[in-house]
């Protein structure tokens, strides 16, 4: 299983940025995704999360500016992020945990990470 993350660049303050996260391989089934982001110097720390169910979870910092949804049938999580502040500079990787076939192992993924720089 491969969690290939893209999207990422330099945009300027208050500026918008898309994220997409697609999952692929021997996939029985995926329960809950997420975004990550570390920063510079900084721990990795949660920006949202997805079930399968549609239940999200946000950091605080990022709530109301930043919009996290998925498309099971593609295996493929997203993040909008909207008024983009420096402070969101950091590497994004996103994270699954996925059932596999045909054993039907429950193993937990992360993908290889994708930089947004927030930036004047």
């Amino acid at each position: 299983v491969q969690l290939q993350a893209s999207g990422g660049g330099l945009v300027q303050p208050g500026g918008s940025l898309g994220l997409s996260c697609a999952a692929s391989g021997s996939i029985f089934s995926i329960g809950v995704m997420g975004w990550y982001r570390q920063a510079p110097g900084k721990e990795r720390e949660l920006v949202a999360t997805m079930s399968n169910r549609g239940r999200t979870n946000y950091a605080d910092s990022v709530k109301g500016r930043f919009t996290i949804s998925r498309d099971n049938a593609k295996n493929t999580l997203y993040l909008q992020m909207n008024t983009l502040k420096p402070e969101d500079t950091a590497v994004y990787y996103c994270n699954a945990d996925v059932v596999e076939g045909p054993g039907l192992y429950l193993r937990n993924y992360w993908g290889q990470g994708t930089l947004v720089t927030v930036s004047s």
